[in-house]
């Protein structure tokens, strides 16, 4: 597992930790504590920063807005 690594993507902040063949985002700045998505697969290791990016960006354009939550 590596040292989470902080990205700033449209204002939010993430925590984002590769874990053998998964990444890890903790949505840091989001209303709900420890709420956030992982990846896994194996090309999932070799996403590139802006592949990362892209995912956070993906997974943000799905919250509820009133819950912080994935819309339903």
């Amino acid at each position: 597992m590596t040292e989470p690594v902080r990205f700033v993507v449209d204002g939010e902040e993430f925590d984002v930790v590769r874990d053998d063949n998964s990444i890890h985002h903790t949505w840091v700045s989001g209303p709900n504590a420890s709420y956030g998505f992982s990846i896994g697969g194996s090309s999932a290791t070799a996403f590139t920063d802006e592949q990362i990016r892209s995912e956070i960006r993906a997974f943000l354009s799905e919250i509820d807005p009133r819950t912080g939550y994935l819309a339903e």
